[in-house]
Parts: structure tokens; sequence; C-alpha cells
């Protein structure tokens, strides 16, 4: 396959970056470096770049509805309110000895969906759950190593996930509820990772119902077809790639976030945010419904 080219996006160098989001309303795109507690944004049109310090470990970063963002850090879900010096307060707040959030993503009906991991990354301290715009929180999952890439179909009736040292992407249906709700189940596999091609990180899913994982130690992207068929790999320099979103005006450019932390000599890109221009056609992402 051909290797497309990318570019270095924003020029700060991450010690773990993750989390790449289209805000639409703000016109750019937000992602964190969880190891340095914050949350960047920068603007393609105009080159314009912002930095904000949470204070504590930080998973995930989405937009509100209303402006601000939601953020998944160690001791539970924070909002940030509207503006630069938008003020902070906690929605969810459960902090456990030794664990922090991790990858996070906004579902269709305006929930927050919260991964969690312990820093030792012992099995099955982590968790999956669904944190509403009121703050109210229900476990999902209970049983996880390393909570990552959450996704959804474009008609919302399937939902991804990853929970990295499985070496799965995993596939859940999304039934309609009689009362409404939409609860996931059936979990199985779509798709493994083979033995030494990395392990699935960060994902994101496109219009064509595609799911895009980034690989850690992988030093790809990965575009897998609804039916778990692998057709497509972006080739990248950097071996720990952890997340991928599409952004820009019309959602076909692909970015990346890497990481540096772990190898005493990383290549010069690790921790840039990447970019594959042109690479497909992304989802429009709902912000959070709090």
């Amino acid at each position: 396959m051909r290797r497309p080219e990318y570019e270095a996006a924003a020029p700060e160098r991450a010690e773990l970056g993750e989390g790449p989001t289209w805000d639409p309303a703000a016109g750019h795109l937000i992602w964190i470096d969880i190891l340095s507690c914050r949350v960047h944004t920068w603007d393609p049109a105009t080159g314009r770049r912002t930095v904000r310090a949470t204070g504590q470990h930080v998973g995930a970063a989405k937009p509100r509805i209303d402006g601000g963002l939601v953020l998944n850090l160690r001791d539970g879900v924070g909002l940030v309110d509207p503006g630069p010096d938008g003020a902070f307060r906690w929605l969810h707040r459960d902090p456990v000895p030794g664990r922090r959030g991790n990858d996070a993503a906004v579902a269709p009906d305006g929930s927050l969906w919260a991964g969690t991991m312990r820093y030792d990354e012992a099995p099955g301290g982590g968790t999956l759950t669904r944190v509403t715009g009121d703050g109210a929180a229900e476990p999902f999952l209970t049983d996880v190593t390393v909570s990552n890439g959450i996704g959804w179909s474009p008609d919302g009736r399937r939902m991804y996930y990853a929970d990295t040292p499985t070496g799965r992407i995993d596939v859940f249906d999304v039934p309609d509820g009689a009362d409404g709700a939409r609860q996931p189940v059936n979990r199985r596999p779509l798709a493994r990772v083979e033995e030494g091609a990395g392990f699935p990180d960060g994902l994101t899913v496109d219009a064509d119902g595609c799911v895009w994982v980034a690989l850690w130690e992988g030093g790809a992207v990965r575009r897998y077809t609804p039916d778990g068929t692998l057709d497509r790999v972006v080739e990248l320099p950097v071996a720990r790639t952890t997340a991928c979103a599409f952004g820009g005006a019309g959602l076909t450019d692909l970015y990346i976030t890497s990481a540096r932390t772990g190898p005493s000599a990383p290549h010069p890109l690790a921790g840039a945010l990447l970019v594959v221009p042109d690479a497909g056609h992304g989802l429009p992402q709902p912000a959070f419904a709090g």
C-alpha cells in the first residue's frame, strides 16, 4: 500500500499525547498531554495555540454543548466553563489511589464514556463508566486493564472499544431500549492485532463506518472495515502512536497523537501532533450534554 504523507501539525512535543478531538464550534483541535497535565488546542487555519494546565493527570478533554470542556482526570470527571479563564468544578469525583482517568468519548446521546486504568497497569484495575450531563455515573465495565479507544458507528447501533493489553478491538451492539436507553450488549472481537504489530490504543470511526485505530508500539494507524477486514495502514515514524481523529473544516484530515515517554532515544517527532491531509471522511462528534 502507498505510504501516505504525514506532516507535523502543532510544534509541541508531548510526553504522552492523547485524545485528539475536533471542536467544530471553535474550529480547532483539542488534544492532551496526560503526564504534563495539559490540554492543548490548535487552529490549523491560523496556527493559534492555547495551553491549559489541569493540576493533575488528564486522560481526555471533550467539548461541552454550550462551550467549555469536560475533562477525564485522575480523580474523576470535571467541567471547565467557556473562556480562556473558565472556572473548573467537579461533576463526578471518584478518586481511587493508584488509578487515573484515561481515554474517553462522547456518545450520540451526549453522555461521556470515561475510562480509567491503574498506574501499574494491574489487570482488571480499570473501569469504563457512563457519565451523564447531571453527573450521574453508571459503571459499564469494571474489569478493564487499560481502558482506551471508544467510538460509535454512523447509525449509533454499534460501539467499538479497546482494552489495550487484550490486543483486540471489540464491538458491542447498541439496541434501542423501550425507554430510550441504548445499553451496549453482545461484546465480541471485531479485529485482533497480531503479535509484534503493536497494541490498539485510541480509535475513531469514519463516515463509512470503518474503525481507525492507533497502534501503541506499532508506529501506525490501521483502518478496519465494519466486518473486521484490515484495508488500510498509515505508517508513521514514531513507535508510540496513541490516538487519532478526523478534523478540519471538512473532517477530511486525520490527526494523530503520539508519545515520547519511554524510549531513551525517541524519534525527533515522538510526542508530536501529526496530520495526514485528505485521509478520509470523519463523522461529526457530539458535544457533552453537561
